[in-house]
């Protein structure tokens, strides 16, 4: 409001960035009270991946085009050669780090780029985390390039804005590849390939079992790894104790979840 009695554009494009970075706040916020939900008849492994999805979302809409703009809005001071001591601006970049550093403390146990994940929340609350210290990070530079251009340092503009652009980058990277590969369904990360291999050798040499025809493993949310099994079974021989040797070595491997299908040959 006080951009558009003004008329200064800034501010009201300052005012649509922060209500999109909010929605997504709260998007994330829903996440955490939605994936409290059980199991049913439709979503029958529960809520938990709303959580990773609110991840994904806050990671790439928000953070990633946050950076991609910087790095534009860099560019275009230096093309333009538009950069000015902007006093209303600074204003309000002054709040949004001071209310953006409150968030960081209550999110302070996440307030590291690389993290492991033990479940669900962690990522989102990890997201949550990143979010505010990127927008602290963006305000930050927006006060130093107004410091600097006081001071009369020429291109003081371009340089803050593509420095936080560059560290926006850096910091939301690791969350936007763990989010994307549980979405993608690949291999649990904690997990090496080499165990995995290791224990498709153990149930391939079984003497009851003639062949492993599929296995597939994934991780629904961070900290529950699910995986699915088919083996050809050689005709006569007893199901239950290959089926017992199997769940127990993916078990011992970090497989809450495993679905095992036997067929006899």
């Amino acid at each position: 409001m006080i951009g558009l009695l003004t008329g200064r554009v800034g501010l009201v494009s300052d005012s649509f960035h922060l209500t999109f970075g909010c929605g997504l706040l709260t998007f994330s916020l829903f996440a955490m009270t939605a994936a409290q939900k059980k199991p049913d008849g439709i979503y029958i492994y529960g809520y938990k991946r709303l959580e990773v999805l609110a991840t994904f979302t806050n990671a790439t809409l928000f953070l990633l085009f946050m950076s991609f703009s910087l790095a534009v809005e860099a560019l275009h001071a230096f093309i333009q050669d538009e950069s000015e001591h902007k006093h209303y601006l600074i204003v309000s970049a002054v709040t949004n780090l001071l209310v953006n550093l409150l968030g960081v403390w209550f999110f302070r146990n996440y307030a590291r780029v690389n993290i492991a994940y033990r479940k669900a929340e962690d990522m989102n609350c990890h997201s949550i985390c990143l979010h505010v210290l990127a927008d602290s990070i963006r305000s930050a530079g927006l006060v130093l390039a107004s410091w600097l251009l006081s001071l009369g340092v020429e291109n003081a503009e371009v340089l803050c804005l593509g420095l936080v652009s560059a560290a926006v980058f850096v910091v939301i990277l690791p969350l936007f590849r763990a989010t994307g590969g549980v979405l993608l369904q690949q291999v649990p990360a904690n997990v090496p390939t080499s165990a995995f291999n290791k224990c498709l050798r153990q149930v391939a040499a079984l003497e009851e079992v003639s062949e492993v025809t599929r296995s597939r493993f994934w991780e629904l949310v961070p900290g529950r790894a699910v995986g699915s099994l088919s083996i050809l079974v050689k005709g006569g021989e007893n199901d239950h104790s290959v089926l017992h040797y199997v769940h127990e070595l993916y078990h011992d491997l970090g497989i809450q979840d495993l679905t095992v299908q036997t067929d006899h040959v």
